[in-house]
């Protein structure tokens, strides 16, 4: 009986893979034309056979300005934006590199500067990535300019989602809408695992199958690195951030301080700095008011 079971669950595991992609040819309800008048964010959720575009009501809107040490991938992000904004031709970006280091942030930080010129963010979770031609279809013919974030982007091995992300990064027969770009971060610089033994054996050409991962990232036009940050720098960062929350602490004891919560942490990032000046405004008891 416990075969039969397993037939079963499986069975049933294929045909909810069939309704996931034969819901993609169902578009979602029409949203309201002032829905994006009113709200510059969005989180795509999906609903059965459909979805919605649900507004977030308390974007977290960062300032690109007091990023420390990642000048040239920000440079690069508000330019291609800008150049979107503007209604030129732009790239799809892959921000990629290590964890913690403002990847997510810089994203954040380019709707906080163009969201008046017509820029929306629509967040889009990996798992429902199947429903992006629904999610084109809709936003085709909005006047506004919208930006599909997916955050934390990896593909594991025998997913199939990411062809259809592949799709409409480029090489589909349907033309790219010119009011929509793809901006993704992740861990991985080519999305997908990559394993020793396809360089060492098991195909007859491992080249292509190396090559059918490399493929993916290749079709983000812009790719954009962050790396650890060295010592200095994430001192820095925890400074501006002291600057900027006016924190009532010497330097040479925040410096001091800072640097052994890297070590607790085991790694000096952005995102580290920011969890020491939370930690240390509470025993501080100053009120952080950033707006997060």
């Amino acid at each position: 009986m416990g075969r039969w079971d397993a037939v079963a669950d499986r069975l049933g595991q294929i045909l909810d893979r069939v309704d996931r992609v034969l819901d993609r040819s169902v578009p979602p309800a029409a949203p309201e034309p002032e829905l994006f008048d009113r709200h510059i964010a969005f989180r795509w959720r999906r609903i059965g056979t459909g979805g919605a575009f649900e507004p977030v009501e308390h974007p977290h809107l960062p300032d690109l300005g007091d990023l420390v040490g990642i000048d040239f991938a920000v440079e690069d992000l508000v330019r291609n934006t800008e150049q979107f904004v503007a209604g030129f031709s732009a790239n799809n970006v892959l921000l990629w590199g290590e964890r913690g280091t403002g990847k997510s942030t810089c994203v954040k930080g380019v709707l906080r500067r163009f969201a008046d010129r017509g820029l929306r963010l629509v967040e889009v979770q990996r798992d429902d990535l199947l429903t992006l031609p629904a999610i084109i279809g809709t936003l085709r013919t909005v006047p506004r300019r919208f930006i599909l974030f997916c955050d934390d982007l990896s593909f594991g091995e025998g997913e199939g989602a990411y062809r259809e992300l592949k799709v409409l990064l480029e090489g589909g027969i349907e033309a790219r809408p010119e009011n929509i770009l793809f901006y993704a971060t992740s861990n991985r610089r080519h999305l997908m695992p990559e394993r020793m033994e396809e360089n060492l054996g098991g195909e007859i050409h491992p080249e292509e199958a190396v090559s059918e991962k490399l493929s993916l990232a290749d079709r983000f036009g812009l790719n954009l690195s962050f790396y650890p940050f060295n010592q200095e720098t994430y001192l820095a960062i925890v400074e501006r951030y002291a600057a900027t929350f006016s924190l009532p602490v010497e330097r040479e004891q925040l410096r001091r301080e800072a640097l052994q919560w890297a070590l607790c942490k085991g790694n000096r990032s952005g995102r580290a700095a920011r969890q020491f000046i939370d930690d240390l405004a509470g025993r501080l008891r100053v009120r952080l008011t950033d707006g997060r």
